[in-house]
């Protein structure tokens, strides 16, 4: 049994390191942080780690972010996770840029990945870490928005939300949910 980290974002190239795709760039600091290697995998990539005695499953699905329920549901399946050791990782558009939030449950709030998820499993109670993107786009311009990447003077901040991010799953791991929502909900 295993704490199951799913971090949401679109596959390819084109999608690296777009706002949409913050749930990919935490999951991928937290990994390189304990040098875990990625692997392709059924339904997405893989990465296993320890953390202080605390088996991790790190997982990034290349099912893209509106099917994302696919691959959790098929590696709840195989890591066999208490639901009190799923996280999920994404992008917030209704939270201020490099804020963090993380819940112990609740609605999809209009997230796509978020709401697939909680068609597929069946329930709205696990926990998510979502990463505020903020929603400075004009009408109509939601997706380019989403889509697009930080500039370079958002660059700094983006460093540290990834690096709070990183460590806020590792506070999840190790001191629960209670602690860390204490700590880092700000």
């Amino acid at each position: 049994m295993a704490f199951l980290i799913c971090g949401l974002g679109n596959p390819g190239l084109e999608y690296a390191h777009t706002r949409h795709n913050a749930g990919f760039d935490v999951l991928d600091r937290l990994a390189a942080r304990h040098e875990a290697t990625w692997q392709s995998d059924r339904h997405g990539w893989t990465a296993k780690m320890r953390y202080r005695g605390r088996d991790i499953l790190l997982l990034k699905p290349s099912t893209f972010m509106n099917l994302s329920g696919k691959a959790l549901a098929y590696w709840m399946q195989q890591a066999k996770p208490t639901a009190g050791q799923i996280l999920v990782v994404c992008d917030d558009l209704a939270l201020p840029p490099f804020r963090l939030r993380l819940r112990g449950s609740g609605s999809h709030g209009g997230q796509n990945g978020l709401r697939h998820i909680i068609e597929t499993i069946g329930t709205e109670g696990f926990a998510r870490l979502r990463v505020g993107i903020g929603s400075d786009y004009q009408k109509g311009r939601q997706v380019e928005y989403v889509l697009g990447r930080w500039d370079e003077t958002q660059q700094k901040e983006l460093e540290d939300c990834l690096e709070k991010a990183a460590d806020a799953i590792e506070s999840f791991v190790f001191a629960g949910l209670g602690d860390t929502m204490t700590r880092f909900n700000r």
